[in-house]
C-alpha cells in the first residue's frame, strides 16, 4: 500500500495536473455548460434568448464565438476560479487515494494484474469521496458559467469567494451540495469508466509487441480513457448542470425527467 509521502506527492503532482487542464479547457467546459442549460422553449424567446438558443444549434465553436461576442472573451473563463479549486480537491483525491483503495479492494499491496471489478470498485469508490468533497466548488464553477445566459436566473456574483459567501447567506451552507446526487452518480461513474478503462487499456497495450512503459503509452490509454468516460457520463452530467445551474427543478428525478420529456422527446418528434 502506499506510503503517506507517496500519497502526498500523487496528491499534489495530481492536483496541478489537474489544474493545469482545466486552464486549458475551460472555455470548452464554459460552452458545454451553456449547451446543457439550454432547454428547449415552447414559447417565443426575447432577443436575447433567441440568439443564444440559436448559438446552441450551432454548436461548440458557435457557442463559443457567441459569448466572446456577447459578454466578451473573458466571460469564457468565468469559472475557473472554482474549477482550480474543484480540479485540486477533486483531481488530487480521485487519483491519489485510487492505489490505496484498489489495495485494498485486492486484500492487500498491488501484485501483477488486478481484476477489472476491482478496478471499478476502487475508481467507483475514490470518486464518490472526492466529489462528496469537492461538490461546493462544483456548483459555483456552474453557476458562475451559467450567469449572463440569457434564459437562467440572473445571479451577478462579483466572484468566486463572493459566490460562496452569497450562497451561504442566502440559501444556508447545506446548498452547497445542491445537485449532488447527480454529481456523485456523475462523477462515480465518469471516474470508474475513465481510472478503469486507463489501467486497462495501459495493461492491453503494454501486452502489445513494441509497447514499453513510456509517455506514448500513457497518452493513448489517457485518449482511449477520455473518451469512453464522457461517452458513459454524459447524460448525467446534463442533469448535474442542470440542477447546478437552474433553480427550476425539484429533485434529481424530477430534473430528468423534464431534460426527457422537453428535449429529447422533441429531438425525436
Amino acid at each position: 500500500m502506499a506510503t503517506s509521502s507517496s500519497f502526498t506527492a500523487v496528491f499534489f503532482s495530481s492536483a496541478f495536473a489537474a489544474c493545469f487542464a482545466e486552464v486549458c479547457t475551460i472555455p470548452l467546459d464554459t460552452a458545454k455548460v451553456r449547451l446543457q442549460l439550454q432547454r428547449k422553449a415552447p414559447l417565443p424567446l426575447p432577443p436575447a434568448a433567441a440568439a443564444a438558443t440559436a448559438a446552441a444549434a450551432g454548436g461548440t465553436l458557435a457557442t463559443i464565438m457567441c459569448i466572446a461576442r456577447e459578454e466578451g472573451v473573458a466571460a469564457l473563463w468565468k469559472g475557473v476560479i472554482p474549477g482550480l479549486h474543484r480540479q485540486f480537491l477533486y483531481g488530487g483525491l480521485r487519483i491519489s487515494l485510487y492505489e490505496p483503495v484498489k489495495a485494498f479492494f485486492v486484500g492487500g499491496a498491488v501484485v501483477g494484474d488486478v481484476s477489472l471489478l476491482s478496478k471499478i470498485l476502487a475508481a467507483l469508490t475514490t470518486g464518490v469521496i472526492a466529489i462528496v468533497v469537492a461538490n461546493p466548488t462544483d456548483l459555483v464553477k456552474v453557476r458562475l458559467q451559467a450567469d449572463g445566459k440569457a434564459n437562467t436566473v440572473k445571479r451577478s456574483y462579483s466572484g468566486a469567494l463572493n459566490a460562496y459567501a452569497t450562497i451561504i447567506r442566502q440559501e444556508g451552507i447545506g446548498a452547497l451540495w445542491t445537485g449532488l446526487g447527480p454529481n456523485v452518480a456523475r462523477n462515480a461513474i465518469i471516474n470508474a469508466a475513465e481510472l478503469a478503462s486507463y489501467d486497462q487499456f495501459k495493461q492491453m497495450f503494454l501486452k502489445l509487441p513494441g509497447f514499453t512503459d513510456n509517455v506514448f503509452t500513457h497518452l493513448l490509454a489517457g485518449l482511449g480513457a477520455g473518451f469512453f468516460a464522457v461517452c458513459i457520463g454524459s447524460p448525467v452530467d446534463v442533469v448535474k448542470s442542470r440542477m447546478m445551474g437552474d433553480s427550476m427543478y425539484k429533485s434529481t428525478l424530477d430534473c430528468f425527467a423534464k431534460t426527457l420529456k422537453n428535449d429529447v422527446q422533441k429531438q425525436i418528434y
